[in-house]
Order: structure tokens, then sequence, then C-alpha cells
């Protein structure tokens, strides 16, 4: 049986839209605005440039050292990732694997860590960060975000391992398969839509986080694209033409990487709600 295209049908397709629209008018006053320069900006930010200005990227380029906060980013990013993915997976699973008390126990801790706001903690994170000597670097950074990342990481992870019979893991240990190949070979290939949907939310927490690496990273040469964009917004002058220039330049790989992942987010927490 076919659906009918009734009018309350049009009617949420037209509010779709126009609420769609609604959340993209940021995005068109910082892209605009990224090609005007500072006198356009300031007489009427709305109205399209009268002149495009390139040159606006080109000053950010050098004035930020660019290509420097964007491997800063990039490592940043990358390896906080990897390490998070990696660790919730190999937890989850054993967790799920070895029921008991103590298991239950560690996830309900794993998960009550998620409520808990960074506010909090960041003082004594602070202090615990000198004492390791881990602060104003990134390998410390790094180590950081494992730590904040693993929490929602092994929750979805928890659940998607649910829905991997177990009769396949049994069946490669008849064959003299041990845990490491297993988990390796058979479990992690399998849990792809879910690591897809952990590499996306956290790329997009960890790449425009802004708060910890300003406390962490205190050298210039260590700064992120966030933190080298805000020098341009400081308390007494505002530079938006080079500003909104640097936030394109900084937003652009991860919308790019988002779009291309998207398919994945609600596949994966899907199949991991199965169970």
């Amino acid at each position: 049986m076919t659906g009918r295209y009734t009018k309350a049908t049009l009617l949420l397709e037209v509010f779709a839209i126009l609420l769609a629209l609604f959340f993209l008018v940021p995005f068109y006053f910082v892209v605009v605005n990224s090609v005007k320069s500072f006198s356009e900006i300031l007489v009427d930010a709305a109205a399209l440039p009268t002149e495009i200005l390139f040159s606006n990227y080109a000053n950010v380029w050098d004035v930020l050292n660019f290509p420097v906060a964007f491997m800063n980013s990039f490592l940043i990013t990358i390896f906080s990732i990897a390490g998070i993915v990696l660790i919730s997976a190999m937890a989850a699973w054993k967790m799920v694997r070895t029921p008991g008390r103590l298991s239950k126990i560690l996830f309900i801790l794993f998960v009550s860590a998620m409520v808990i706001p960074f506010q909090t903690v960041m003082i004594p994170l602070m202090k615990l960060g000198g004492m390791l000597g881990i602060m104003n670097s990134i390998p410390g950074i790094i180590l950081m975000y494992f730590g904040f990342g693993v929490s929602l990481s092994l929750f979805l992870f928890h659940g998607f391992v649910k829905t991997i019979p177990k009769e396949i893991e049994e069946s490669a240990r008849i064959d003299g398969a041990n845990d490491f190949s297993v988990f390796w070979r058979i479990v992690f290939p399998l849990l792809k839509p879910i690591a897809v949907t952990v590499v996306i939310l956290n790329t997009l927490w960890i790449w425009n986080d802004y708060l910890l690496p300003l406390l962490v990273l205190q050298d210039p040469d260590l700064r992120t694209i966030p933190l080298a964009t805000s020098s341009f917004f400081a308390q007494y002058t505002k530079q938006w033409d080079m500003g909104l220039a640097a936030l394109v330049m900084g937003i652009a790989p991860i919308v790019v990487f988002f779009l291309f992942l998207q398919k994945h987010i609600i596949k994966g927490i899907a199949a991991g709600s199965i169970k």
C-alpha cells in the first residue's frame, strides 16, 4: 500500500525547508562577509559583496600561520580519535562478553561520567596535568581527549556489540583463534557502522573544541585553528573581515568530512539500539 501525498505532507515539507533555511542563515553571513572589506561589513552585513576579496583568505594564511594551526588540529584530532575508538571498542566488547558485577559497575561509571560538566573537573585536571608534566604539549591534550571521549563512545559500542552473534566468535575460537584474533579479525570489522559514527561525533567535537586547548596549549606554535581564529576577536578590536575568513577556512574541512560520512550516523546509532 503506497502512501498518498496529502496537504499535511506538503505543509510538513515546506516547514522543514524553511527550518533548514533558517539554520543556514549564520553560514550565509559568515561566507558572504568573509569576502568583504571591513568597512563594507560595517555598512551592511546582510548584503552581497560589491567586490569579492579573496585577499582576506591570503592575509589569514600569513597572519595566523595557518598551515601550522591546521596541522596541530589535524594531529590532535587524528590521534585522539584513533585512541578513543580503540579503547572504547575493546572495553565495550570485553564488558559485553564477560557479564558480571564488575563489568556492570564499570559500565555504569563510564555512562555516569557523561553527565559530569567539564567545568567541574577543569581546575583539578589542570593541576593533575601540571603534576604529570603533560601541559602545553600535543600528546598531553590527546591523552585528556581520551578520557573525555571514551564514555560516550563506549556507550555506543556497548549497544552495538550486543547485536553481534556470539556464535561467530565461538566458531573462531574452535578454529584456534585467541581473544586478540577474535577481536581484530571478527569483531572489529563488524563494528564499522558504529565506529564511523563514533569517529564523526568525536571529530566534530575535537576539531571545534576551544576551551580545553585554551587551557592546555599555551605555546603559540601549538595553537589549534579555533585558538588561532580567536585572535581576531579581541576585547576592544574585532577584525571581522579576516576573522570570518579564518572561520570559513577552519570549518570547511570538517563540513566536507561530515557531509561525506553523515549517512553513517543514523545507520550506526539505529543498528546499535536494536538490543
